[in-house]
């Protein structure tokens, strides 16, 4: 008997599980984007909201379900593309048949979320048209397609990136300055694009600064901003620690400009990191007007260092705090409470080291023996006030100039440029020309130890450079301040305990030493 073969005809779709023969429309959805808010992409926006939805809605076989956007949002990840997330779950939640998009670009330039999405809707009978490239989803040949569109997407995105990246570094090595200014408290960007200092927040700004000269952590400072009800940068009403340390160590408060801090590691995630010498960065000095002058924030870099470095947590709690040093052992006294509950409470410094390891013998000091000691000092300075001025005016002269540090630092940074340029020129050569690799990693090699050497000394000169211009600022206040003190004082004077006290030593027999900022230094 001859073999029959009878083709019996699918009456359910494998994709959509509906009859064959079914009359239900299909649930359509349309997806636009546009990747900035710049006036010409709003036009394209709204002219893809207008064009999707007439489109759906002019076919007799589809039901329009709605119009996912979103503006201003790269495609290189899905991450922050809320419409687009949001379409998804809607489309795996069974309210979507097909989605209907411009191009491959507009939907994702990520080759992988493009086909991972693709592939998540596909597996669940949903199909995404793009109607750019004619390429439905569903077909037996659409993934290959979005693969090689999806990667041609990519690529371009990556040009683009690497076109702007271009663009921004020729900017910053042109010296041309541009920041977040809503990042900056007191300056504001000019009518004419310059920098301009706004008045009202340079006055906040020169208030940190000034605290923290007096002593005062940045955490005591977060607080007493907070308390007085000044606005954080952010326009916030609480301020933190980390917020008033990136301000005192902010260079445009100075008038200068640091360019690429940070840089982006992956065009695709947009993912930033801390330039830690990955990538060149430039300094330009005189940039705008300062709110801080010069010598006044290199005097609080030095001292932000000075915290930093040493052997115990700096504390700004009280103009005490810091202040007071152990002169057996070195270390600094901290503030302790007697008799805390009751009538006879008071406050006491004793050495931080009075009960650990080898028990340290020197005796506590009280605040009112401190002040009483300040101001027998600062009497016997007064009393000879015309010499110790002339001394300090001496020293700020002689020990505090910078010009052949400076003329050091220039003659570095030529050698450093002349280096680089020999470097570049030489893996050039090797591109172009075949030579022999061992000599030309030796040759490459030592211009490295070479440039390594010329910016190690730099370091050490920037930081001299600096320690001096502090130094220098430091002896400026002192004299300041003396010069316009008439008579003795009769009482402790906190401002002038904070603006001309380094620190103070206390002896095992209770003998204290006032070191004033000139260097002077007077047993009471």
């Amino acid at each position: 008997m001859a073999r029959k073969v009878t083709a019996i005809p699918a009456t359910i779709s494998r994709y959509t599980a509906a009859p064959s023969n079914s009359t239900r429309k299909r649930r359509v959805a349309g997806y636009a984007r546009v990747s900035t808010d710049h006036k010409d992409q709003t036009t394209s926006y709204e002219a893809q909201i207008d064009y999707y939805t007439n489109y759906i809605k002019s076919r007799d076989d589809w039901e329009f379900v709605a119009i996912y956007t979103d503006e201003g949002i790269s495609a290189t990840n899905t991450k922050k593309r809320e419409g687009f997330k949001t379409m998804i779950a809607d489309a795996l939640a069974g309210k979507i048949d097909l989605i209907v998009t411009k191009s491959v670009s507009r939907f994702a330039r990520n080759t992988v979320d493009s086909l991972t999405t693709v592939r998540k809707l596909k597996d669940e009978g949903i199909e995404i048209y793009f109607e750019k490239e004619n390429i439905w989803t569903l077909d037996s040949k659409g993934e290959l397609l979005i693969t090689i569109m999806s990667s041609l997407a990519q690529e371009e995105s990556r040009s683009i990136s690497e076109n702007v990246t271009w663009g921004q570094r020729k900017r910053f090595a042109d010296g041309k300055v541009s920041f977040a200014y809503s990042r900056v408290l007191g300056l504001d960007k000019g009518p004419d694009g310059t920098i301009v200092i706004n008045t009202e927040q340079a006055e906040t700004v020169r208030l940190i600064f000034s605290l923290f000269l007096e002593g005062m952590s940045p955490h005591s400072i977060a607080v007493e901003l907070t308390k007085r009800g000044i606005k954080t940068p952010g326009g916030k009403d609480v301020w933190n620690q980390q917020t008033v340390r990136r301000m005192l160590s902010n260079e445009k408060y100075k008038g200068d400009a640091l360019l690429q801090k940070e840089f982006t590691v992956d065009f695709l995630n947009k993912k930033m990191k801390k330039n830690e010498g990955e990538v060149p960065q430039y300094y330009v000095e005189g940039n705008h007007e300062a709110i801080i002058p010069p010598a006044v924030f290199d005097l609080v870099q030095a001292e932000l260092e000075k915290r930093r470095s040493g052997s115990s947590r700096y504390s700004g709690v009280s103009i005490f705090s810091n202040k007071i040093k152990c002169a057996d052992c070195g270390s600094w006294f901290g503030s302790k409470v007697w008799h805390s509950t009751d009538r006879y409470r008071r406050v006491i410094y004793r050495c931080n080291r009075k009960y650990k390891g080898k028990r340290c013998e020197t005796s506590h000091v009280t605040e009112d023996e401190v002040k009483v000691a300040f101001v027998s000092a600062y009497n016997q300075i007064v009393s000879e006030k015309a010499e110790i001025i002339a001394n300090a005016q001496i020293i700020r002269q002689t020990l505090c100039r910078t010009d052949v540090l400076e003329e050091e630092k220039h003659t570095l940074e030529d050698e450093m440029s002349v280096v680089v340029e020999m470097a570049q020129s030489i893996i050039a050569e090797n591109a172009r020309i075949a030579q022999n690799q061992d000599e030309y990693q030796k040759r490459y090699d030592a211009l490295m130890e070479r440039y390594d050497t010329a910016k190690a000394r730099h370091g050490e000169v920037v930081d001299a450079i600096t320690a001096k211009v502090a130094q220098s600022e430091r002896l400026s206040n002192f004299i300041r301040t003396i010069q316009v003190q008439e008579g003795i004082l009769t009482e402790f004077d906190e401002r002038l305990w904070s603006s001309m006290v380094d620190f103070v030593t206390v002896g095992r027999k209770k003998e204290i030493t006032i070191a004033f900022r000139d260097g002077t230094e007077i047993m009471v």
